[in-house]
């Protein structure tokens, strides 16, 4: 090879970098990117983002919004979660939703959200997104995944919004050309019919012989008793079994097939906690705010309660998007009561990391963000 051949990708880089200085002199005190983040958003080699395309109402309190996705998006699979930022009063808040859409040509994705009570960010995506916003978005995660090669026979049992994921699973299990050779049961819970999501589309796949459908609505049937399965589905031992919604609920789902013997998968929104926990302490952040947290609340909602933004995932756990320097102080950890504590000059310059999304504050305690 020649060195005129070995020198032209040297000189179309220096050509591409001498351009690149020219364009950002040119928009000064902006800089390129600030200019094409205006005009071309999703493209390629920035940070990650979304364009909300559609806002479509479910219930009372839910909603599906449709999602053009950046050019970097990586794909999901069925039953994998979505990690979502939206600014809300100024201050840019982090949250995990499951993805619910099937193959779709245009490339977008969704999520589908219930606005809980006083929950800052699903009441803002349900009631306050408009079409066009620009939202963050992380590529997606979650191992609430259905195995490959399927299983012969198969249990879902969702309640409310645990029935996201299996949504998605549904939708694009069949959505093939063939229809999967696999025998579910889905058995669904919600407080009552009107609340509950998906609820014309999961009849329709049950009157196809796409899965059998069990509805319970509380109002109508009173609360499910987990032992109850074995009368609702008789095969129960032959399935392989999935489950996604209430902790009360998965609780009592994992005790009751550990007791038989039974593999359960199951997805939480939340963590697990301790039905006890301490008192709880002045939170003191390396950036200046203090919030007085009581000792079940954990260190990021506390946080994010005074605007501290702070890198957050799965809230659960499990992620590890969450970590961040104790300098000072105790924390507990809200799933076994494990204190962590840092002495200054003792743990060394940067402090122990702990998970903001289930510790909390035993006693004051320092936060490096």
């Amino acid at each position: 090879m020649t060195s005129t051949a070995l020198d032209a990708p040297r000189e179309s880089r220096g050509l591409r970098q001498r351009l690149r200085r020219l364009a950002d002199a040119a928009v000064t005190p902006l800089d390129l990117d600030d200019v094409l983040d205006v005009f071309h958003p999703l493209r390629a080699g920035t940070e990650l983002r979304g364009r909300i395309v559609e806002v479509r109402p479910e219930t009372a309190d839910s909603a599906t919004l449709v999602i053009k996705p950046g050019r970097d998006w990586s794909g999901h699979v069925p039953g994998q979660y979505l990690r979502v930022g939206v600014d809300v009063d100024g201050v840019r808040l982090w949250r995990t939703y499951s993805l619910t859409h099937g193959p779709r040509r245009d490339g977008c994705i969704s999520i589908t959200v219930k606005a809980i009570p006083d929950g800052l960010v699903s009441g803002y995506l349900v009631r306050r997104a408009r079409v066009g916003e620009m939202i963050q978005i992380a590529q997606a995660d979650g191992e609430f995944v259905l195995p490959d090669p399927l299983p012969a026979k198969l249990l879902l049992v969702t309640a409310g919004s645990g029935i996201t994921p299996v949504i998605g699973m549904l939708r694009n299990l069949y959505s093939r050309a063939v229809a999967p050779a696999i025998d579910i049961t889905l058995v669904h819970v919600n407080v009552t019919e009107d609340s509950a999501i998906f609820r014309d589309e999961l009849r329709a796949h049950g009157e196809a012989g796409h899965l059998r459908l069990v509805e319970r609505y509380d109002d109508r049937d009173g609360m499910l008793d987990v032992a109850e399965l074995e009368t609702l589905v008789p095969d129960l031992d032959e399935r392989l079994a999935y489950a996604c919604g209430p902790a009360g609920l998965l609780d009592a789902l994992e005790a009751h097939h550990e007791a038989r013997g039974l593999d359960l998968t199951t997805e939480r929104f939340r963590p697990v906690v301790l039905g006890e926990t301490g008192e709880g302490g002045t939170v003191s952040f390396a950036s200046g705010q203090v919030v007085d947290s009581d000792g079940s609340t954990p260190i990021l909602d506390a946080g994010e309660s005074v605007g501290v933004l702070m890198p957050s995932g799965c809230r659960i756990g499990v992620c590890f998007g969450c970590v961040l320097p104790l300098q000072a102080g105790a924390v507990r950890d809200l799933r076994n009561g494990a204190i962590t504590v840092a002495v200054p000059g003792e743990t060394g310059p940067e402090g122990i990391a702990i998970q903001t999304c289930i510790n909390a504050a035993a006693g004051p305690c320092t936060i490096k963000v």
